[in-house]
């Protein structure tokens, strides 16, 4: 065994120059039992940190079967305008509300004279009303030269209430998406003529894909309830500003639907 006091000069010199204890310490030695805890610390929960807690899970998007369901339940469910808006601001079942800023439900008082177009352009998607731009101005004449208004005794609303992107036209699940809102809207206004403004609307509205110049100016039919509204199909008031040398023709089809109506 090493001489006791070389061992501790070696202690002095290595840096160790302070006792910790009184007797040395067997560090291999078997340590002793920890002392039983009493029953209420042997109870007690340790702390553990709460996890947060997971995001809710994000609901799939509606298939177009669904979608469409979902539509027809939602409209079928409303017994007034109010609810049938409700519902369709509701309604999430349409990609093109997505990306729309409101909702376009319609304009003007619910009368004998409901007018149909396609969709909303910028302006209407912006203001939340139909009709509201330069073609929205336009129309306001045509329907000052037979002598109605919107706010007095005509009603304006579209085929798709929100905006496609770039205005391009709806496809046919996007507007078969809507058509179950369209039809609900008319059943509730209960017009005695409608007016389609535009091939789109007529398409959707009536099933036919004959192009507007053949199809304007004719009388065709639209089954609300146990009666038949009559149709006039007749020019998009956007159509007119581009070509106003037929405004001759949807002048025409306006005094039709005047003398339809008059004689209703």
């Amino acid at each position: 065994m090493a001489d006791p006091l070389s061992t501790l000069n070696w202690l002095v010199e290595a840096g160790a120059d302070e006792a910790m204890g009184d007797a040395p310490v067997n560090r291999l030695a078997q340590k002793p039992a920890a002392p039983p805890q009493s029953a209420a610390a042997a109870e007690a929960p340790a702390f553990v940190r709460p996890r947060p807690a997971p995001p809710p899970p994000k609901s799939a998007p509606l298939l177009p079967d669904d979608a469409i369901g979902t539509a027809m339940s939602l409209a079928g469910a409303a017994t007034s305008l109010e609810e049938l808006r409700a519902a369709m601001e509701s309604f999430d079942g349409c990609a093109l509300k997505r990306t729309a800023t409101n909702t376009v439900f319609a304009d003007g008082i619910p009368s004998n004279v409901l007018f149909i177009g396609e969709a909303p352009g910028r302006d209407a998607d912006r203001i939340g009303r139909p009709f509201v731009g330069r073609a929205g101005q336009l129309l306001d004449k045509m329907m000052a030269s037979i002598g109605l208004s919107r706010t007095s005794n005509a009603y304006i609303t579209n085929v798709i209430n929100w905006r496609p992107p770039d205005n391009r036209d709806p496809s046919p699940e996007e507007a078969a998406q809507c058509l179950p809102f369209l039809r609900r809207h008319v059943e509730l206004v209960e017009p005695r003529i409608i007016i389609l403004l535009g091939a789109v609307a007529a398409r959707h509205v009536i099933g036919v894909t004959e192009g507007i110049m053949k199809l304007r100016g004719r009388w065709l039919d639209y089954r609300v309830g146990d009666r038949m509204v009559p149709v006039m199909p007749t020019l998009h008031p956007a159509y007119l500003l581009r070509q106003p040398g037929h405004k001759k023709l949807a002048w025409r089809d306006l005094q039709a639907a005047q003398a339809k109506l008059e004689s209703l």
